[in-house]
């Protein structure tokens, strides 16, 4: 078999040196044309041909698989005065409230709920509404004006309703040394 020689010099230069045209083998070429031809059909049903829906299917069935095996939480969005009062009562969920709050809230509010940089939460005076759902609400939301950050996006709704159990049991505990009211009075969660 005798060897092709393809190689040709280019007719320009550049510094004096002058560049080989090589030609790319036969057998890369096909294998480079194949995967173009290849890539198109692959893209649309990744699976062996004539296999399964597709790509696209697979997700959704894969998403909704997740979805069975893990269902959403229920808590809070649903919850009316009268059945956060009920919660607050539960000696469970003011516990979880009490460690939550005293790792996320204790800062501002003090371990006590006497207020720090945060409001007093044990007295009658609430900035924003002393009603069970509206602490909650508070909670959820946050107020960046005065620096609390929306818990709801950072706590599970259950982990929420705890923390609001816990709240409302902190009416009328009259803490040592507790920050002046601030608000208006007479709205208490536990109506005092």
């Amino acid at each position: 078999m005798a060897e092709r020689n393809d190689d040709k010099i280019l007719e320009h230069s550049y510094d004096g040196i002058q560049e080989f045209d090589n030609p790319m083998p036969r057998w890369w070429l096909w294998v480079f044309y194949a995967t173009i031809v290849f890539v198109p059909i692959y893209y649309f049903a990744p699976a062996p041909f004539g296999e399964g829906a597709g790509w696209v299917a697979e997700y959704d069935a894969d998403v909704a698989r997740q979805l069975a095996a893990q269902p959403a939480e229920t808590g809070g969005a649903g919850l009316d005065d009268a059945q956060l009062m009920a919660l607050a009562t539960q000696p469970a969920a003011t516990a979880e409230g009490k460690q939550l709050f005293a790792t996320n809230c204790s800062a501002c509010h003090r371990a006590d709920g006497g207020g720090l940089i945060g409001p007093n939460l044990t007295d009658d005076a609430w900035i924003h509404g002393g009603t069970p759902t509206a602490i909650h609400k508070s909670i959820v939301d946050g107020v960046l004006a005065k620096g609390m950050p929306p818990w709801g996006k950072m706590l599970k709704p259950s982990q929420v309703d705890a923390v609001t159990a816990y709240v409302i049991s902190l009416a009328g505990t009259n803490p040592p040394s507790p920050k002046a009211p601030e608000g208006p009075v007479g709205a208490s969660p536990a109506g005092n």
